[in-house]
């Protein structure tokens, strides 16, 4: 396990193995530390939702692709559901 610090979300915390995975992709992880928390919590609850392990694994996968892309929020997620229309937690 890596000692990296990663910034997590608004609402949601950092689950340890999304953690892990940017700690060990420094692209992905710069990338990460750059996006805000409200964009960084979209990321956390696309991974959260996933209901499979398997799911749950590509959608950490696709994560780090994504920011090595340089996008800013998850494609294709309608947003979190855990936070007001207002946009705040």
């Amino acid at each position: 396990m890596s000692d990296t610090q990663v910034a997590g979300g608004v609402v949601h915390d950092l689950p340890t193995d999304l953690r892990e995975a940017l700690a060990g992709n420094d692209v992905a992880l710069a990338a990460w530390q750059d996006i805000t928390p409200l964009a960084r919590n979209e990321f956390i609850c696309w991974v959260e939702d996933a209901k499979q392990t398997k799911t749950r694994e590509r959608r950490i996968r696709r994560t780090q692709e994504e920011l090595e892309e340089g996008m800013r929020r998850p494609c294709c997620w309608p947003g979190c559901a855990h936070r007001e229309r207002t946009g705040k937690a």
